[in-house]
């Protein structure tokens, strides 16, 4: 099962985009919501979450995704069922995704050690022992995808895709959007 964690803050974009491209190819993605299902994004929207984060009990996640935002990325990193969730698909060796400042939950768990990274600018140096890259998005660094922020949101949802299904699927996705 694949789970996107939300939280009061979270950037709108960079979780509803990746989420729409997700499910156009076919996925099966859960929307957890950080300590209730309403979740206030960072611009005043408000989404409801498949389940609360208590509901949480995946101990074998295919892939766990972090949308960025302040203070959503925050709040994330302060959410016990967030870091339980990386901890298993840390140990199942499973895809963790994160884009703009929520790579930064990753660097604090020692999540991104040797691998390549991006995040949005300003927290390079919370992603520790990461190789700081100045793309925009990382391509499956082994289990890791990040982004830097919204402005490539469509571009990690694609990415996303290809990890969980293939290149081809990504493919007819991007052709069905730009026709």
């Amino acid at each position: 099962m694949v789970y996107m964690f939300l939280a009061d803050g979270f950037e709108e974009v960079e979780a509803l985009c990746p989420l729409d491209i997700l499910r156009r190819a076919g996925v099966e993605v859960t929307t957890v919501g950080v300590g209730r299902d309403m979740i206030r994004g960072a611009h005043g929207i408000t989404v409801c979450a498949d389940i609360p984060d208590v509901m949480y009990r995946d101990a074998n996640p295919d892939m766990i995704i972090l949308p960025g935002g302040m203070p959503g990325a925050a709040n994330l990193d302060a959410c016990r069922a967030v870091d339980a969730a990386l901890k298993a698909a840390a140990r199942k060796g499973a895809f963790m995704a994160a884009i703009c400042a929520a790579p930064f939950v990753l660097g604090k768990r020692g999540l991104l050690s040797g691998k390549r990274a991006v995040c949005y600018p300003g927290f390079e140096d919370e992603l520790l022992g990461a190789c700081v890259e100045k793309e925009r998005v990382v391509v499956r660094d082994g289990n890791v995808i990040t982004a830097k922020g919204m402005g490539v949101a469509f571009e990690f949802g694609l990415e996303l895709v290809k990890c969980l299904c293939d290149d081809e699927t990504a493919r007819r996705i991007k052709d069905s959007v730009f026709g």
